[in-house]
């Protein structure tokens, strides 16, 4: 239910206004007496917008628009004055405000104004992710077995609100299967849900707690201004927490308690404040070692771990790289505002025969990225590779994980791929390249392994 705070100094008229917004178009309204009054209920409680008198005593709402910016706490607000002096509006919306009405307006003309200004609010959210999209790079790509499963977990636990723990080595894309979490917990409302990333490990321990749950002005040397933390900014969406081994136990303690209790309390305040994000966290580390060195509390795993998400290493989906590269070279080549460049298949080969056990998916794109401003041509040959891809000729490896079965269809695929790349995609002269009877049985094995030209 979308909810309103109303902040009027004259209560019967700030219940009244209370009153009918709940007849005439169905909100939550919370009323607020005084400027200050509604700083401290706007602080504490999430609202999807504010009703302001701009005439109050001691605050007035030019003031409260003031802090509420200092604050950090980003609410649509609509004005409203007793005066009729329109100027004072036009400086109440260079404030921040987004709308104004006047008191004499009909109860309708309130409820239409306040449903133009969510909608507004709302489709500036959505240009704002949409165009955060266009400027990512494609999410999750890649079409090997152990990407499809990952996907297929994706969808079974991104509708189930509890909380997510993402495993895997460094480099394979930790933050990016988050963000496909929330893209399909997004995609079940109209609103824009944010999707806030913090990286534990980059945290000095001496502001972690601020970091995570804000601070009170004078809660330290420092702390010259009350400031909202990552559980609270993340609202209604999706708080990642990357690097979660690294988390001091102290601040381990204080998360378990959020965790249990769906609450927060800002450093150097006392009241409470709802958490609403979902928790999605990611370490490359055994937590389970961690906890029986002592480094990691066991009651704080269970509560991180009701669902578990892994990501698979690049060496355990080998035939993924082609695509992975194709992908890195046009992104790559747009970004520089170069002329696309292609790999020729010796460099395929040689790309996916490498281990790439030191950083996994982001060691390749620095590769990919290496190759592209080395090659003076069109097309990226082996001597445009660094030295360590200049030895004898590779040799596919299979991966390293899986039963008997997975690894063999892996290999295949892998031998299928780069049969495929080294004859430019021709079915019949990649099936004559492999022995096989005709580009039919050809076609069948690429369908069985999901295998298509990117």
């Amino acid at each position: 239910m979308t909810s309103i705070l109303v902040v009027d100094d004259v209560r019967s008229l700030a219940e009244q206004y209370a009153y009918d917004l709940k007849r005439l178009g169905g909100y939550e309204a919370t009323v607020a007496e005084s400027g200050k009054e509604a700083l401290d209920v706007a602080s504490l409680t999430p609202f999807h917008c504010i009703l302001l008198d701009l005439e109050m005593p001691v605050i007035d709402g030019f003031e409260v628009l003031r802090r509420l910016r200092e604050r950090d706490i980003r609410v649509p607000v609509i004005v409203y004055t007793g005066t009729g002096d329109y100027q004072r509006c036009v400086r109440a919306v260079q404030l921040g405000a987004d709308g104004f009405i006047d008191k004499a307006e009909s109860m309708h003309r309130v409820v239409h104004e306040i449903e133009s200004v969510l909608e507004r609010v709302r489709l500036r959210g959505q240009v704002a992710s949409l165009s955060a999209q266009l400027g990512r790079e494609k999410l999750l790509v890649g079409s090997s077995r152990p990407m499809e499963e990952l996907r297929a977990a994706i969808v079974r636990v991104s509708r189930i609100p509890s909380p997510v723990l993402i495993l895997g080595e460094s480099g394979t894309g930790q933050e990016l299967v988050a963000l496909e979490v929330h893209a399909l917990l997004s995609s079940d409302t109209t609103d824009v849900l944010p999707f806030l990333a913090l990286n534990c490990a980059a945290l000095p321990e001496s502001l972690i707690e601020s970091e995570l749950f804000g601070h009170e002005r004078g809660a330290f040397t420092g702390a010259s201004k009350t400031r909202r933390g990552a559980f609270e900014t993340a609202g209604s969406g999706t708080l990642f927490l990357d690097e979660i081994g690294e988390l001091p136990l102290a601040t381990q303690s204080k998360l378990l308690r959020v965790l249990e209790q769906r609450e927060i309390t800002r450093v150097g305040a006392h009241k409470t404040i709802p958490v609403l994000a979902r928790i999605i966290t990611a370490t490359n580390r055994d937590l389970d070692t961690e906890v029986c060195e002592g480094r990691f509390r066991e009651d704080l795993l269970y509560r991180l771990n009701v669902h578990v998400l892994k990501t698979p290493a690049l060496r355990d989906r080998r035939s993924d790289i082609p695509e992975l590269v194709v992908h890195f070279t046009a992104s790559i080549c747009g970004r520089f505002g170069i002329r696309q460049k292609r790999m020729a298949p010796e460099v395929l080969d040689r790309l996916m025969a490498r281990d790439w056990h030191r950083n996994n998916v982001r060691e390749l794109r620095n590769t990919v990225e290496r190759l592209i401003v080395a090659a003076e041509g069109e097309t990226v040959s082996v001597g445009d590779m660094p030295p360590e891809f200049q030895s004898d000729d590779p040799v596919l490896s299979v991966t390293e994980a899986g039963t008997f079965a997975e690894q063999k269809a892996e290999a295949e695929r892998q031998i299928v791929v780069s049969a495929l790349g080294r004859n430019e995609w021709h079915i019949s002269q990649t099936a004559r390249d492999l022995g096989l009877s005709d580009h039919s049985s050809l076609l069948k094995i690429m369908r069985r392994h999901g295998i298509t030209k990117n």
